[in-house]
């Protein structure tokens, strides 16, 4: 016999109400969210039930907005400063910058999977997403071939 409590229906009109009157997670007041990661978090938490995050959720969410920022700064650098450096003997090297990007870039994807924010997780299985593919390239068509007849999306 289980103990767990039944889980309402995501679309019964008391779930929903729930949902409606929840509150979004703000970041655990023990670790620091810079302004810039912000985005990224209310990002995050958005993905998910507002009442499904759990403590060390929010923790590792709080870890992966960081990530996140860090590393639209490193590419922001790395832009800046080019591929390749020149060392102090005067030898080209590859800008170690790229090293840390690829941890960070590794570390988001473990983080993502770890708080359940990842693709197969928001949108389910890739294998259910192939008709809704398909529908949105149909209709892409259709706005594409209609010769200014349809109104085109603004950013197209």
């Amino acid at each position: 016999m289980s103990t767990k409590p039944k889980r309402r229906r995501v679309d019964s009109f008391a779930t929903q109400g729930e949902m409606t009157r929840a509150i979004a997670p703000s970041p655990p007041p023990h670790i620091e969210v810079p302004e810039d990661a912000m985005p990224h978090w209310w990002a995050i938490v958005r993905a998910r039930a507002y009442d499904s995050w759990t403590g060390p959720d929010l923790e590792h969410a709080a870890n992966l907005a960081c990530c996140f920022a860090d590393c639209e700064r490193l590419r922001r650098e790395l832009r800046e400063e080019g591929d390749v450096l020149v060392n102090s003997k005067g030898t080209q090297i590859a800008n170690p910058k790229h090293n840390i990007l690829d941890v960070l870039s590794r570390r988001s994807v473990c983080l993502s999977k770890l708080v359940h924010v990842h693709a197969e997780a928001t949108s389910g299985k890739s294998r259910d997403e192939v008709k809704r593919n398909q529908k949105q390239r149909e209709i892409a068509g259709i706005i594409e071939t209609s010769d200014g007849l349809l109104a085109k999306p603004f950013n197209q």
